[in-house]
């Protein structure tokens, strides 16, 4: 009876134990399945970073993004105080069919307006018009031109084609569409501009549209629900050691993986002090890269004194890039505006220059224009770019002696902890608002697939 009753005892004992150990596996193999994601810093809250963090979260990561402004968005920035939207970046959703931005344009509420290249008449120093006919035969002339040459490595674009064509070098209005065209375009001044790669990057289908109601509401929308840590300035990121350690104005940070995607001129001024130093072919892209000089000036009226039915004024200089592309804001805003940019030398000229001096150049040109008797604008707003400490240039381009895939260094993470995304980074649609959106998503897909 004594012996049935231990041996009942012992089964129950036995069956307690296999109980538990079943138990335990399973309680093993529920927390390695809720095992936490790696921890991600994403370093700047631009368009790329903030798309990578918007991607990562989708997949169950709770990425950290530190930013030294004040603000999202990046380059992407709207001054509001002269009750019209002035984005003194990015203004343009560049071939919006396909493109990622317009499908978050209409999510985050932005407005839009279909500019028309077409929509436009150019005026010489003496007030004349050029002629619509000749105009058209000479930009023919210039896109066939442009589309059969055939640069080499270490020549810069302008000393190519005025050596194959010396009859344009003082023609104004070939200055005029060799600044207003390309040096718009590619950021880069044409005494840098690769001779080879200024238009080798890939394009969406459609024409141009232009935000209407600020470009940093796509930011703002991006923003939201994310763990974006305002200014907070890096100053190392020290990826040494299994664990990366950040360290910021506001303190440090540990990651497993982050994500840089400050701009190339941020790079190039050493800002981010990385250790070990970044690898030697990282670090001479970074070096012969350039950031384009593009600054933007709006001026506001009481009253319209030119055709408000026109959508652009061009206008040519005996300077290249100086003030000659106007921009009829009144065409798509209620407010009678005028913007007008400064492209490639000569934008970097304009940071010198006082508000006054701005002022007294662009009017000389409109007074050419439309007579002495027009009025003064009552405000204007202006961008320095270059000396922009979160920048340090508009956007990258290809400069001679160095090929466009050299953009392509940025896609290679180092030791699977350092990644880079931004609009220089992305060799097919560098230097835009889309290519910096689809370079963060390209680098969040790799770092969620690291375990």
């Amino acid at each position: 009876m004594l012996y049935t009753i231990k041996k009942d005892i012992m089964k129950k004992i036995l069956l307690l134990s296999f109980i538990l150990v079943l138990s335990s596996c399973s309680i093993f193999k529920r927390t390695g399945h809720m095992k936490q994601k790696r921890e991600v810093i994403i370093v700047g809250a631009g368009i790329s970073g903030l798309s990578a963090a918007s991607y990562l979260r989708k997949k169950g990561y709770n990425p950290i993004i530190l930013e030294a402004q004040s603000k999202v968005g990046g380059r992407l920035k709207t001054d509001r105080s002269l009750g019209v939207a002035f984005d003194e970046g990015a203004s343009w959703i560049h071939g919006p069919i396909k493109n990622p931005i317009t499908k978050l344009a209409q999510k985050s509420g932005m407005q839009t307006f279909l500019t028309k290249d077409e929509s436009i008449k150019v005026y010489d120093i003496d007030g004349s018009e050029y002629l619509p006919e000749f105009l058209q035969q000479q930009e023919e002339l210039y896109d066939n031109i442009l589309e059969e040459m055939e640069g080499t490595k270490n020549k810069n674009f302008a000393d190519l084609f005025y050596k194959e064509h010396p009859q344009f070098k003082d023609k104004r209005l070939w200055k005029y569409m060799l600044s207003a065209f390309l040096e718009f375009d590619t950021g880069g001044d044409i005494y840098k501009l690769s001779s080879i790669d200024f238009y080798d990057d890939e394009v969406f289908r459609g024409e141009d549209i232009i935000i209407t109601n600020g470009y940093d509401n796509v930011a703002n929308y991006l923003a939201k629900k994310l763990d974006v840590r305002l200014n907070t300035k890096v100053r190392s990121i020290d990826y040494s050691n299994e664990t990366i350690s950040i360290i910021t104005d506001n303190g440090g940070y540990s990651a497993d993986m982050v994500l840089v995607t400050v701009p190339l001129g941020v790079l190039k001024k050493g800002i981010i002090n990385f250790t070990p130093g970044l690898p030697e072919y990282t670090q001479n892209v970074i070096n012969k890269l350039e950031m384009g000089a593009v600054n933007k000036f709006l001026l506001v009226w009481d009253k319209p004194f030119w055709n408000k039915d026109l959508q652009y004024v061009g206008y040519t200089p005996e300077e290249k890039g100086k003030f000659n592309y106007f921009l009829n804001v009144n065409k798509f805003a209620s407010t009678n505006a005028l913007m007008t940019f400064a492209f490639g030398e000569y934008s970097r000229t304009t940071e010198q220059m006082t508000d006054q001096e701005i002022i007294d150049e662009i009017m000389t040109h409109l007074k050419n224009i439309y007579g002495n008797d027009i009025p003064d604008p009552i405000n204007m707003l202006r961008t320095k770019w270059n000396q922009n400490p979160y920048s340090y240039g508009a956007y990258s381009f290809a400069t001679n002696g160095l090929r466009s895939d050299a953009f392509e260094v940025f896609e290679e993470p180092i030791n699977n902890k350092v990644f880079f995304a931004g609009e220089h980074t992305i060799v097919e649609y560098r230097g835009t608002v889309h290519g910096a959106y689809l370079s963060g998503i390209r680098e969040a897909k790799k770092m969620s697939k690291i375990k």
